[in-house]
């Protein structure tokens, strides 16, 4: 028996070695006519009659493995001409099919065989394809790449993208070192209005994920984009249909540790839960007991976070060559968190405190988001995208802030007299209305032309911030208010307009066709231009109630609302200030680009944008009432070149230069004050653009779909760079200013995108462990100049060092993932990803004085996010995030100036920020 059963396996190994020896194999590759015949990767390849098919991978490449006989191959991706294909495969041998498909001419929709997702730009797969077939630089980060890592705002996903940072606890994020400033943002090409005045770009964690098919970061410049670059242009590409139409639902619900580990969680009146109410300026707003809200804190019961979606999509076809493909979604989202730690400021040289608060923080967060797109394909040669989005976030902000002030005046022993109490309620809000219409007309093989124009509508609000301030009463066991200056207790309104018309157009010619049906050269011509108009206004209502007559028990700080009554009020009095700025900037350009493949290999982007640019800005502040104005007018010539080497079908060499500047900000031109509780700012109407020369060299290397192994050196000199700077004054004050001649920018980034195994069973079915990392390095030095900064601002300057890094720049940036995938039967599967950031110490403000640089100190995150389909339509996720839970550090460094070693560094800012947990389901119908 033993024998026999040996003798039998040994025949079916025979034979099943006899059949794979029978059989021939069907490869080939799908180029794409309609892309200058690169390669096709997602396209169906069916064996016509049978169920055996393949998809081409990232490559374009396909392989099937049939029985010796005479077949017919299909070819089909979407949007595309189906084409068909007799092959007579022999056993044992290998038959080689290759085919190049094209959108083609009056074929109708319903002869497309749909197998693959179309132009499926939210794949990684996808993504890494053009990064590969591209001549230029590109980066990006897909929807299906932000699935995995658990990322739910456009802030925290560009982060991930190699040498991309962001703040904690802020949408700002800074590329290759360099912050807001140098960064360019964009929805579909059209740019995007800001929605704080302290800012350049909006604030990109107010987008929530579900809008995105995909997030390009351009870290070089081309003529075509805006040119007030130096870091990147962050391109968000609003998600469009694909597939199968559908509904879906997601909910979830979480929490932040810290939040939980409080028994009471407070927030300042008025502002709902929600997000959208304004509270506007009293008829008498001079009384403090004329405002409709409190001045007091008030609990909040609902600290849990709470996070809902829908979307939509389906696609109408009018005729045979029509259809409109239209996708709708619409979130909500509200966060609650608390933090504790320092707030300081005014640290003199020898490391004396002139302001030392505890802070305890209570936020609250939401972010209302509506979008729908409508893409109307006219025909096979001409298609319109139409995108709507409207967006609606607020941030509430109620800190109280408890220590010692040196301008505190109040009762009691030494100490007492310089202890007092603070707080301060602030309720932030925007509302972004976003209307673009782009399109795509192709006249024939040679004449192609893009465009798209848009309009813009940003409204951001401080309605109704509020300050008390509280000192010891002169028995130095009660309080009363503290009235020392006019922040002190205030009510205060902002209000930001930016409206902004945009429009871009390009013309390309293709030409020099070789024996191979391929253009060899490509000439775009275009024009860009953008209109942005600026209002902004504040009127802030001061109080000085009668301290002579008012005191109370520590404990009514917190019912501020029976001392500011008319039975109080009296003979206190108050007063208004009223500051606003309005102004334009406008940009016309034309640009050329001339692409050319000098051989099979060498391929190159010759550019030219020549530009008009006009910065006008009038203001009336409390320092200049009878108003002023900035204004600058320029006219650019700004070149670049790009140049891409193929070394193999695999990898790539690359190489860019430009010239490009960066413009100060309207806010950092208008000389008023901005009083934060521990820190102020002020405006320098004397800031002028710096000029950028940039630089870059690249290798990629591609093993096969989805992997990628990528090293690039990077430079840039900036020419009067700009930098937040203290003022020689005693409070310590930040302004802005053109520090110094020269800035010099330096570095390399490497990326690393491996599958470390892929086992697939006979029915198709995956596991797969994954990881992939990126990391930078930074070299960054500026020069300081006293007799600049002297000779070009009412200010002076008394540098502590003559030399320092660029602000915001971390000499070391780092992100790593490692994901598992196991599909365990059809529609059912577990997915997990370990994420990891880090960034190094980064130079916030620069000293003066002796006084050393602010710095950020380095920050480690740790990221767990696990989904699972439960059944083809329900889905179950789990996000941790900020596992480790790190201090956020902002230290004044005077260990580092010379003479004051001893001094050591300060810390002016610091706290925890809680970890965050989630927990979602979603259904699709």
């Amino acid at each position: 028996m033993k024998f026999n059963l040996k003798f039998l396996l040994f025949t079916l190994f025979i034979c099943t070695i006899s059949v794979a020896q029978n059989k021939g194999t069907i490869s080939g590759v799908l180029t794409d006519k309609e892309m200058n015949n690169q390669s096709l990767p997602f396209a169906n390849v069916l064996i016509k009659g049978t169920n055996i098919s393949a998809n081409t991978d990232i490559d374009g490449k396909y392989s099937i493995s049939v029985n010796p006989g005479s077949y017919t191959l299909i070819f089909s991706f979407l949007g595309y001409q189906t084409i068909e294909a007799p092959v007579t495969v022999k056993a044992n041998e290998t038959v080689t099919i290759n085919k190049t498909l094209t959108s083609g001419e009056g074929y109708a929709l319903k002869d497309v065989v749909v197998q693959s997702s179309a132009g499926n730009r939210q794949k990684e797969s996808a993504l890494l394809l053009d990064q590969k077939n591209a001549v230029s630089f590109k980066a990006a980060i897909g929807a299906e790449e932000i699935a995995r890592k658990g990322v739910n705002d456009v802030a925290n996903a560009v982060s991930k993208v190699s040498g991309v940072s962001k703040n904690e606890d802020s949408g700002n994020v800074f590329v290759r070192g360099l912050g807001d400033r140098y960064n360019v943002t964009t929805l579909n090409g059209l740019p995007l209005p800001s929605n704080n005045p302290a800012n350049k770009n909006i604030l990109l964690d107010i987008f929530t994920t579900n809008i995105v098919d995909n997030i390009g970061v351009s870290k070089t410049f081309e003529a075509q984009n805006y040119a007030d670059f130096g870091g990147a242009n962050i391109d968000i590409t609003a998600k469009k249909f694909s597939g199968k139409p559908f509904v879906s639902f997601s909910i979830g619900t979480g929490a932040n540790t810290n939040v939980l580990g409080q028994d009471h969680f407070y927030l300042q009146d008025g502002p709902t839960y929600t997000g959208f109410k304004k509270v506007g300026v009293p008829d008498s707003p001079l009384q403090p007991y004329s405002y409709a809200t409190s001045w007091d804190r008030q609990e909040n019961k609902n600290i849990l976070n709470a996070f809902y979606t829908v979307s939509a999509g389906k696609r109408f076809n009018i005729n045979d060559e029509s259809s409109i493909g239209t996708f709708v979604t619409g979130s909500f989202s509200a966060k609650n968190k608390y933090t504790e730690g320092y707030s300081r400021g005014g640290i003199t040289s020898d490391g004396d405190i002139f302001s030392d608060f505890i802070r305890t923080s209570y936020k609250h967060s939401t972010t209302t988001t509506v979008m729908g797109t409508a893409d109307y394909k006219i025909n096979n040669k001409n298609s319109i995208l139409f995108t709507s989005l409207f967006l609606n976030s607020s941030d509430q902000d109620y800190s109280e802030y408890e220590g010692t002030n040196q301008n505190f005046d109040g009762g009691g022993d030494a100490l007492q007299q310089i202890t007092g109490f603070i707080k301060r309620g602030t309720f932030e809000r925007t509302q972004l209305i976003v209307n673009q219409l782009t399109g795509k007309n192709k006249f024939n093989d040679q004449w192609n032309l893009n465009w798209g124009v848009g309009y813009s509508m940003s409204n951001s609000a401080i309605p109704d911030r509020m300050q008390n301030s509280f000192v010891y009463a002169p028995n130095g066991v009660d309080y009363t208010f503290f009235t020392n200056s006019n922040i002190n207790n205030h009510r205060f309104f902002q209000d930001l307009k930016e409206n902004e018309i945009a429009a871009n157009v390009a013309l390309s010619y293709n030409f020099k066709k070789g024996n191979d049906d391929i253009y060899k050269g490509k000439v775009t011509v275009g024009y860009s231009g953008k209109f942005k108009s600026v209002d902004y206004n504040m009127e802030q209502y001061s109080f000085f109630p009668n301290r002579t007559t008012i005191s109370f028990p520590k404990e009514d700080i917190h019912h501020v609302d029976n001392y500011l009554d008319p039975a109080h009020w009296g003979s206190s009095y108050s007063n208004r200030i009223n500051q606003l700025y309005n102004g334009n900037l406008d940009i016309n350009a034309a640009f050329v680009n001339v692409q050319y493949s000098l051989t099979d290999r060498l391929s190159v982007i010759l550019g030219a944008r020549l530009e008009q640019l006009t910065q006008n800005v009038f203001y009336i502040t409390t320092t200049v009432p009878a108003g002023d104005n900035s204004n600058d007018s320029k006219f650019n010539i700004l070149p670049s070149l790009i140049s891409k080497y193929t070394l193999n079908d695999k990898q790539n060499l690359k190489f860019s230069a430009s010239k490009t500047y960066t413009l100060p900000q309207f806010k950092e031109k208008v000389p008023i004050i901005y009083e934060d509780v521990a820190q102020a700012y002020e405006g320098n109407p004397n800031l002028y653009a710096s000029t950028n020369y940039n630089f870059d060299l690249g290798w990629e290397f591609f093993p096969k779909a989805g992997e990628l192994i990528s090293v690039t050196a990077f430079g840039k000199i900036i020419q009067n760079p700009i930098n937040e700077m203290f003022l020689n004054s005693s409070s310590n004050d930040i302004s802005y200013a053109n520090t110094g001649d020269k800035g010099t920018v330096a570095g390399v980034e490497l990326e690393f995108r491996k599958d470390i195994f892929e086992i697939e069973n006979n029915n198709n079915l995956k596991t797969k462990l994954s990881f992939d990392a990126n990391g930078s390095y930074l070299y960054t030095n500026q020069d300081l100049s006293n007799d600049k900064v002297n000779n070009e601002n009412d200010f002076g300057a008394n540098f502590t060092f003559s030399e320092s890094k660029l602000t915001g720049a971390s000499n070391f940036l780092a992100n790593a993932n490692l994901s598992f995938l196991n599909e365990f039967r059809e529609g059912q599967d577990f997915s997990a990803t370990v994420s990891y950031s880090y960034f190094s110490d980064k130079l916030a403000v620069i000293g003066t004085s002796r006084v050393g640089n602010l710095v950020d100190k380095a920050v480690n995150k740790l990221d767990f996010i696990a989904n699972t389909s439960l059944t083809k339509n329900l889905k179950l996720g789990l996000i941790y995030n900020n596992i480790l839970n790190p201090t956020f550090k902002r230290v004044q460094e005077q260990g580092k100036v010379p003479g004051k070693e001893s001094v050591g560094d300060i810390t002016a800012v610091s706290y925890k920020a809680g970890s965050d947990f989630r927990l979602t389901l979603n259904y699709t119908f």
